[in-house]
């Protein structure tokens, strides 16, 4: 019926472009036949439930269906590209962040809206017109053979050669792809040797913060440590545009010369197996959520943690967190911190007083009103009364951000550059300084946190940089960047991961 297929066609736009239009465009006919059919048969299975099922049935069906199309469109009208595994497991990762995205594409989630609404309103019509038309018969038999049919193409799709999933059912077979993936692996145990009489930092911090440029940090808050002894790397490169990857992958140690789309970062010992077999507690901190763990941290890696304290606190989080901290380093015993600070996520405004700016300021005034409030006596209130030589600190950010006028800031489908360009800083005792005195001001990345980390617990430095990159005396081995699927996530086992000698997004 007409209705309802103009109805399926709006639902599917963004399956029909991809997965027919781009094919046909590109001279793979076979490939955009085998779609459209596929299509088409999903269609005239929803179809055809919809029209002989009950009012009750049906209306169930309408909202499944409609909670599915919602998410699709959703996510591939912002990002232009396919919902898949990675990406529904990115998005839970990120759930913390649907306010701020509420706010930033609010435009954006009202289009989106309005297209489900028409979408469903076409069915119900279709619905309504088919069944003044004809009677429609129903027993038990036709409803088991409807409750089949509904399930039928999604098992198809797993294991046959027919794509793409429909908008209407893709986020439940996707749902189901995760919660039914094998549970994750075991955590490998540490096996590098470390020297056991080295001096080795009391306490060692790592300081993420979120969503901060590398060229704003610079102009605006660099300034403000010129009197406080630190090594300045320049520009470094994150190791994803999104939050959930950048960090994965900073808490588990790249691989850089070897990593793969075989890689399996849930495996790796990680940054809390060192700290632990270094002798050190371990801590996370997190300044964006009140509830559990976030950005993909999973029971293996999350059972190696000895204290885990969400910190979340409004737009003063960072200088709650910096005290925090303060008292840590000051205590006793030898301790591991993980910080993820508040940072200024969009949307920016949220990110300091209402009023500080005029409310319809330029986005990258508010980006700078926001970077500045966030850092204001940060450092200062962190460094207070701390033994400089008993402390090393790391400061990063997870990823940078695309100021341009109606860019998306990051986790953008086609990534630039600016959204990989992060501060790298360090503030080390006098001993562990001296060795990046003649240290370069380009050519760092994120993953040299990791093996710099170890060598400064202990570990042997040449083994160290082997197994992992080099230290940060000199520019990294090999520039590696991962996309929204950083782990295996249910059906798929190959990892989103790009290495090269150039800087990611150039």
């Amino acid at each position: 019926m007409p209705v309802f297929g103009i109805g399926y066609g709006i639902a599917n736009r963004f399956q029909l472009v991809h997965a027919v239009a781009y094919r046909l465009a590109a001279g793979d006919t076979r490939s955009a036949v085998v779609a459209a059919l596929f299509l088409a048969f999903q269609g005239a299975v929803l179809m055809a439930a919809l029209f002989l099922f009950p009012r009750r049935w049906a209306a169930a069906l309408l909202a499944l269906a409609g909670a599915s199309i919602l998410v699709n469109i959703g996510y591939s009208q912002i990002i232009l590209e396919l919902i898949d595994a990675g990406s529904l497991a990115w998005m839970l990762a990120e759930v913390r962040q649907a306010g701020n995205a509420a706010g930033e594409f609010g435009g954006d989630f009202l289009w989106v809206a309005v297209q489900v609404a028409a979408v469903l309103v076409l069915f119900v019509f279709a619905r309504r017109l088919a069944r003044r038309a004809v009677p429609m018969p129903w027993n038990g038999k036709i409803a088991a053979v409807l409750l089949v049919l509904l399930v039928l193409p999604s098992p198809i799709y797993r294991h046959a050669e027919v794509w793409p999933e429909g908008a209407e059912r893709s986020l439940y077979g996707l749902g189901w792809d995760l919660a039914s993936a094998p549970p994750p692996p075991a955590r490998a145990a540490v096996e590098l040797k470390r020297d056991a009489g080295a001096a080795t930092p009391q306490h060692i911090v790592w300081l993420i913060d979120e969503s901060v440029a590398e060229a704003p940090f610079r102009r605006l808050i660099a300034p403000t440590l010129a009197q406080v002894p630190h090594e300045d790397f320049g520009v470094a490169a994150a190791m994803g545009h999104c939050s959930a990857p950048a960090q994965v992958a900073l808490r588990s140690g790249v691989d850089v010369r070897r990593v793969s789309p075989t890689t399996d970062l849930r495996a790796t010992p990680s940054i809390w197996g060192y700290a632990k077999a270094a002798g050190y507690s371990t801590m996370l901190i997190d300044g964006q959520t009140s509830g559990a763990p976030q950005n993909l941290m999973l029971p293996p890696e999350r059972a190696l943690i000895d204290d885990f304290r969400p910190m979340v606190g409004g737009i003063d989080t960072d200088l709650a967190i910096a005290d925090a901290l303060n008292a840590r380093m000051k205590g006793p015993g030898r301790s591991f911190t993980y910080a993820v600070l508040r940072g200024v996520h969009f949307q920016y405004r949220d990110h300091y007083p209402e009023g500080a700016i005029p409310a319809n300021s330029p986005v990258a005034l508010q980006y700078d009103t926001a970077l500045l409030w966030s850092k204001r006596d940060f450092f200062a209130r962190l460094l207070k009364g701390v033994d400089r030589k008993a402390v090393a600190i790391v400061y990063t950010s997870d990823h940078g951000q695309n100021l341009a006028p109606g860019a998306l800031p990051h986790c953008s489908r086609e990534a630039v550059a600016d959204e990989f360009r992060v501060p790298l800083l360090a503030l080390l005792p006098q001993r562990l300084a001296a060795r990046y005195a003649a240290a370069p001001a380009v050519g760092h990345s994120a993953s040299q946190i990791f093996p710099a980390t170890l060598i400064w617990m202990g570990y042997d430095p040449v083994a160290v940089a082997a197994r992992y990159d080099r230290d940060l005396d000199r520019p990294t081995a090999r520039f590696v960047r991962f996309g929204r699927t950083v782990i295996p996530t249910g059906g798929e086992a190959a990892i989103d991961v790009t290495a090269g000698a150039t800087f990611p997004g150039s």
